[in-house]
């Protein structure tokens, strides 16, 4: 092609690219921005802050007296508490909500089943604290109309053994939760299932159960893993429903820690940092091994 460019025409340089890219503003963090802010002022410096204090005396000096303290028979005993209410409410949700989103989702059943199931589990896996516990209240307590109603046919829950302001009792609470948080958070491993491998499956001559057993098991199941940690850390942590159920009557971690920063009997709140620092501990354990299975999941997926 010949050169249309009129003779004596000066060709203004353009500005390199660095320079160019240098000057403007960085507006893609903007977007970010009131996330990062947020995470920085309510979960980053009050973490910081709670470690610094769990390594502190009542003047402030350094001290591991409070670190100590964790290991005393009364705190060892309500870690142990709420480690078995967590992993508990989590196996159990976490199988629960995974047939209940295999089902809705490869179980032929019709579509606006699935979405009216998504949708309520969206909501439930929020529903927490204080309305849920008067919902199971006046559901199952001693004058609940579940326990009314079954004293009418001659069933007592009550003298059959069961208590809601007992072990199994918070555990059936937290499955409120635990289960619906279990199908929105496996659904989308379900559905990357590709419908080309069991065909393949089937073309080469296995059986259904072999698929389940030789496919599908193995590409869940780092996703199955992933999220039941994280439905253990849901459940370790939560408070707000555990002390509006039971109060004071069920030593767990998260009730300890809210008296000892409230101030009841003995207030140490040193010591209640030290709580919260062995609470960080287990939960960020169980987030970090979410994460990894979660990346081995989405490695099986792509």
């Amino acid at each position: 092609m010949a050169d249309v460019t009129a003779p004596g025409t000066a060709i203004a340089p353009s500005a390199p690219p660095t320079a160019r890219t240098a000057a403007r503003f960085p507006t893609r963090w903007l977007g970010i921005a009131p996330f990062i802010l947020f995470a920085l002022l309510f979960l980053i410096l009050p973490t910081l802050y709670l470690i610094v204090g769990a390594f502190q005396n009542a003047d402030g000096a350094f001290s591991l007296n409070s670190i100590r303290d964790l290991f005393t028979p009364s705190i060892l005993a309500a870690y142990w508490i709420s480690i078995k209410v967590s992993f508990a409410s989590a196996i159990i949700g976490a199988l629960a909500g995974l047939a209940i989103a295999i089902a809705i989702i490869r179980g032929g059943l019709p579509e606006w089943l699935r979405s009216t199931t998504i949708t309520f589990s969206g909501v439930a896996s929020n529903f927490a604290g204080v309305p849920l516990a008067f919902a199971f209240l006046a559901t199952l307590g001693r004058l609940g109309l579940v326990t009314v109603l079954l004293n009418e046919i001659g069933i007592n829950i009550y003298r059959l053994g069961f208590n809601i302001l007992s072990f199994w009792g918070l555990t059936l609470t937290y499955l409120f939760f635990q289960i619906p948080l279990m199908v929105v958070i496996i659904t989308p491993a379900i559905d990357g299932l590709k419908k080309e491998w069991g065909e393949a499956a089937a073309t080469l001559g296995a059986s259904t159960l072999q698929y389940w057993r030789m496919v599908v098991i193995p590409v869940l199941w780092p996703s199955f893993l992933g999220t039941l940690v994280l439905l253990f850390a849901n459940a370790f942590g939560a408070i707000a429903t555990a002390y509006a159920l039971t109060g004071s009557s069920l030593n767990i971690v998260p009730i300890l820690l809210y008296a000892q920063i409230r101030g009841d009997v003995l207030h140490n709140p040193n010591l209640g940092y030290a709580l919260a620092f062995g609470m960080i501990v287990i939960t960020g354990l169980a987030n970090g091994f979410y994460i990894w299975f979660r990346t081995r999941s989405e490695r099986w997926l792509k």
